[in-house]
């Protein structure tokens, strides 16, 4: 009998149909922002040590390989779902309608930092489920961290594709460092009347740098300002449900306690390597975008990987795997855990802020259970779309 090769292009008629992943599609690695946690950071830290880790530092800026490859290669797949990602993925606007255009896809889904949103066509933006917007707090915050001006382009862009009939879910995608204030920061974008915004997800800029770890005070932020701003915030989020009804959609809170009213177990939240992969510009596939040019984490390629030959399940180790609330937390980012670029005490530090978040709100846990038996909100207010970008883990 002749043994098919995983190599074989993706000819066979009676190939089965692969259940549904999200995909994302890195249109380009150009951006027009210089952000001080991205672009600031990131020229500062050439010569990092990645433990021999082979690192492809040339990817094409934007993509290189045929749309009809990518287009034959998702045809194997029930309903893919396609995350457009970058950089900034506006700013290849034909290859990103092009995409579109010829993808079956089930749903399709924005990460940008905004600036551009009123460049693309109505007809576009409403084929969107939801968009991710860049916004890292009050426009105090976010203009400090992303240039002068940012916050109210971006304010005025999401205004504007409300306007243009988008009705599918806005999620404000902060960025959080020792300047901000947790708890001041979200409740500001909630706040913000002119901000069409339907949900709040923030990420800690720790771990992705290896040169800024010596210049930090991470830990003593961590416990002496993030940490107490945190459980704040997670108990005016209840007492929102309490005498509103309402549960915040504020994604890091609503995603950890779902799986606490269920008492369920989770893989890597985000979904990376399970549920979610990333074709880069040059049609290699890796476990996520953050994960792009790690050569040992190359899973296929668009144009020649047969789907059942995918390598797939790729999961975090140690020290995720030996910690007490790994089944909760699901583990750190998948980069982060492979790369350990502030080594195992920074490693630590940043989950001494998770398990803080966990902690405050298996605090919460009876009185959240107890406004849902009484009827005050439902189970279903915290269910949310998965794997679309937000972490959940910050």
């Amino acid at each position: 009998m002749k043994v098919r090769s995983c190599n074989a292009l993706r000819n066979d008629t009676q190939l089965l149909r692969n259940p549904s992943l999200h995909f994302y599609v890195t249109l380009t690695t150009d951006c027009n922002l210089r952000c001080k946690y991205c672009y600031g950071k990131a020229c500062e830290d050439f010569g990092s040590d990645f433990h021999g880790l082979q690192i492809n530092y040339s990817l094409p800026r934007s993509i290189t390989y045929d749309l009809q490859d990518l287009t034959s290669f998702l045809q194997a797949y029930s309903d893919p779902l396609l995350v457009f990602y970058g950089g900034e993925p506006l700013l290849q606007m034909p290859k990103l309608k092009a995409v579109m255009d010829a993808v079956p896809a089930a749903r399709f889904v924005l990460q940008t930092n905004g600036l551009l949103l009123d460049k693309l066509e109505p007809e576009y933006l409403r084929r969107f489920t939801s968009i991710y917007a860049s916004l890292d707090g009050d426009e105090h915050m976010t203009d400090y961290y992303r240039g002068k001006g940012t916050y109210r382009r971006v304010a005025r862009n999401l205004k504007t594709i409300r306007e243009w009939g988008f009705n599918g879910e806005i999620v404000a995608r902060m960025t959080v460092g020792e300047e901000t204030e947790i708890d001041n920061q979200v409740l500001a974008l909630i706040k913000d009347e002119e901000l069409p915004i339907s949900s709040v997800h923030w990420q800690l800029d720790a771990l992705f740098w290896q040169n800024d770890f010596p210049k930090r005070h991470f830990s003593t932020w961590a416990i002496q300002n993030y940490d107490p701003r945190l459980r704040r915030l997670v108990d005016v989020w209840v007492q929102r449900m309490r005498e509103e009804g309402e549960v915040l959609r504020l994604y890091p809170l609503m995603g950890v306690m779902r799986s606490m009213l269920l008492g369920e177990s989770s893989k890597l939240r985000c979904g990376a390597g399970w549920s979610l992969l990333n074709i880069q510009t040059d049609g290699k596939i890796t476990p996520c975008p953050v994960m792009a040019g790690l050569r040992d984490f190359y899973l296929g390629d668009v144009r020649d990987t047969r789907p059942d030959c995918l390598k797939q399940n790729i999961s975090v180790s140690e020290p995720c795997t030996e910690c007490d609330i790994y089944a909760l937390c699901g583990g750190r980012c998948l980069y982060a855990n492979v790369t350990k670029l502030w080594g195992r005490d920074g490693f630590e530090q940043v989950c001494g802020a998770v398990r803080n978040m966990i902690n405050a709100l298996d605090g919460v846990l009876p009185e959240v259970k107890s406004l849902i038996n009484d009827g005050s909100i439902e189970l279903r207010d915290f269910n949310f779309q998965k794997y679309d970008g937000c972490e959940i883990i910050p």
